[in-house]
């Protein structure tokens, strides 16, 4: 799988997105993210020492509005993420994975408060969903990218791309850093599968969705 997290970690890169606004929900960067301030507390003894505390606030706001707006989150199937949470198998991956909320930003305040940002990406949640990968036999030879024209469908988690279980991330523009990868194009969208027209493409692929 080494190749398919390598690119899907280039989706950090700016992107056009699709986002909300009290939560993002950055489909082209494949991440759901928000920001969380942590209060200083007003009996330490200098800002220094207020900042420890604050720090682990700040993330634990930001992971709770982020675990709140997952649970809205779509599933190709037409249901909602919440929808699976009855798993208690799928409850305990996601809160593992809002627990691993990766850090993008941290600023720390003159009195002692912190104002951070952090993600989890929607990959995390979609293997929380349904399972991780299977790297086939072969091994992650396939192309590390792969961009997927004309699908005619919302951005939601869990979309097959032909038998594969896919990685995906969701765009309007094709981003820069995709513009060398093969394109296929998408023939169908129903049941949750994306139908195209042929592909060397592994469970290490890394699908850039590009919608009209």
């Amino acid at each position: 799988m080494r190749r398919g997290w390598l690119a899907l970690a280039v989706v950090l890169a700016v992107a056009p997105a699709y986002a909300d606004d009290a939560v993002k929900v950055d489909w082209a960067r494949g991440l759901v993210i928000a920001d969380g301030v942590g209060v200083a507390d007003r009996h330490a003894p200098n800002p220094a020492v207020a900042r420890g505390t604050s720090r682990r606030g700040a993330e634990a706001v930001a992971k709770q509005l982020i675990a709140a707006k997952l649970r809205e989150l779509p599933l190709a199937s037409g249901a909602k993420v919440a929808d699976k949470l009855k798993d208690s198998a799928v409850k305990a991956r996601l809160d593992q994975a809002i627990e691993a909320a990766i850090s993008l930003d941290a600023e720390p305040e003159t009195d002692g408060a912190w104002r951070v940002t952090m993600a989890v990406p929607i990959e995390a949640v979609r293997q929380a969903v349904f399972g991780a990968r299977t790297v086939p036999d072969k091994g992650d030879a396939g192309p590390a990218i792969v961009v997927v024209d004309g699908v005619p469908v919302k951005p939601a988690i869990g979309w097959r791309i032909g038998l594969l279980d896919a990685a995906t991330v969701w765009t309007r523009e094709l981003p820069a850093w995709a513009k060398d990868a093969p394109h296929v194009t998408a023939k169908r969208a129903r049941a949750g599968t994306i139908e195209v027209d042929g592909s060397n493409a592994t469970a290490s692929t890394l699908f850039v969705i590009v919608t009209p």
